[in-house]
Formats: C-alpha cells, structure tokens, sequence
C-alpha cells in the first residue's frame, strides 16, 4: 500500500504556489523503480515547476539523511520521458542514473530526477536549445532554494547533451558543475544532435566524463571520450575515468542493462563520480 499525501507548500523560488506530491514507495513496488540500497521503503517527493512561459518542469526529488554536500540533477537518456506521477517514475525506471539515484542519496547528495517540460513529449532534438536551457536553469533554482549548496547537472547517453548545453549557454543561474557519463556524440535516426552539436569551449565549469572502454553502442563510442578533454579548453577542471568489467549485458549495446549503463560495476562507477564531485 501506498501512503499519499497532496499539499500545497508556498515556496519563495517563485512568487506562485508550487505542487508538492509527498509519497512513499512500497518496498513491493517493481524493481525497476529501486536500485540496490533502494529497497525499502525511502520517502520522495515529486514536485512541478514554473519554466518558460506556459510550461512547467516536474522532478522527483530524493533526500539524504543529512545535510546535502551538493545536489545532482539527474539526466536521463533516451527521450528523456519520465512519466512522473504520484505513483513515482511510470518510464526510465532502468536507466543508469535513476536507477541509481538512491545511491547519490547515500552518498550525501539531494538528488532530482528531471522529466521532460509540460510542453514537449520527449527531448528528441530537443537537448541543445536555449529553450531547454532554460527549463534546466528553473531546475537549478528551484534546488538552490531547496538547499544553498552547489548544483550539478548528471547526465548519461542523451542526457549528455542536456547537461553540457546547460553549462554552454547558463553563465548566469548555470550549474555549478557537469558530469557526462557514456556521451552520446554520433547522431541517429531518431536524433539529429549529438554532444558535437554543444558548444564546449564555452564550459568554464568543472566537468567530469565518464566512459565504459567497452560501451558498444555505436552512437557513444569510447574514443570520443578520450577527444572530450581536449575540446573542453576553458573548463576549470577536467577529467576522463574510464571503466571496464562490469556484468553481461542484458539489454541491447544502447540501452541501460550493458556496458553502457555499467552494469554491474554501479556501486564503483557512483562512487567515483562522488568522490570527484565533492573534490571540485
């Protein structure tokens, strides 16, 4: 059973009232909504935004015991569709990073997980406008407000993309740093950008690329990520971790259960990243 409770806190971020859904998530609840120390029962939040004129942005949001060191916004691949509900996460439930977002939990960090805005469907050549940049900087506001401590944008595969063109085009309001884990730089069928189409000597954050040596999804392949660091020329800091090992693949080479959602190697592969967040 679930324990839902709707209320209607006034948050000063904004001069409206915003929605907060406060639940609870059954520890019986399918796996693919938790991920390893997610197993009980952990209290969320679901909480929706004002961004652009007319549009909204939702995001779960994940507490940590204590004080937060730092707050992640998750980026997810794929079309970025969430399906947020009061139910928690209908879509992407499997997907590297919010499979995981209990795991940045417990390593002191307030997390949200960003569905896509009200206005849009997907994120499908949608990740390096200015539009989109804006929805990621009413996001960072919003966890600013909820804790003054630096925000990080997180993204894996087509998340990439959200997370470098948010720290290319917010100087102001931006994040206060990155972190692009298996980037997607070879366009598709399904999308015509690519982490190439983001202007990365604009970056003056510390960014953080992450890669699997054995990620087989032709549209993120490893020696891009080697060439990254070269073209991020005005990043404070900049570092490339490359991982190997991990589980068999269980999923297709683009999708989640594989080398390139580091299957199986997931406790090392967040607390490397955690250890690098807290160090910059």
């Amino acid at each position: 059973m679930q324990n839902l409770t709707l209320y209607h806190p006034r948050m000063g971020y904004v001069a409206s009232v915003l929605l907060l859904v406060s639940l609870v998530l059954d520890p019986v609840l399918p796996a693919a909504l938790l991920s390893g120390p997610a197993a009980a029962a952990t209290p969320v939040e679901v909480r929706t935004i004002p961004s652009r004129r007319g549009v909204t942005e939702s995001f779960l949001l994940v507490r940590p015991d204590g004080p937060p060191t730092a707050s992640l916004i998750l980026l997810a691949g794929d079309g970025g569709e969430l399906a947020l509900s009061p139910e928690g996460i209908g879509h992407l439930g499997g997907n590297f990073l919010v499979r995981n977002r209990q795991r940045f939990a417990q390593e002191g960090f307030l997390v949200a997980v960003l569905d896509v805005p009200s206005d849009r469907t997907s994120l499908w050549n949608f990740r390096t406008t200015s539009d989109h940049a804006q929805d990621l900087k009413a996001a960072i506001a919003a966890m600013r407000e909820i804790a003054p401590v630096p925000v990080w944008l997180v993204g894996t595969s087509m998340g990439t993309l959200s997370a470098a063109n948010g720290a290319a085009r917010l100087k102001e309001g931006g994040p206060d740093g990155i972190v692009l884990t298996s980037s997607v730089s070879v366009t598709t069928k399904s999308s015509g950008e690519s982490i190439r189409h983001v202007s990365l000597d604009k970056i003056t954050v510390p960014v953080l690329i992450v890669h699997h040596r054995h990620d087989g999804c032709q549209s993120s392949p490893y020696a891009f990520a080697t060439y990254l660091p070269g073209d991020l020329k005005n990043a404070r800091a900049k570092e490339l971790l490359t991982f190997d090992g991990g589980s068999p693949a269980t999923s297709g080479p683009c999708e989640a259960r594989s080398a390139h959602g580091y299957l199986g190697i997931e406790p090392e592969v967040v607390s490397a990243i955690s250890a690098w967040i807290r160090a910059h």
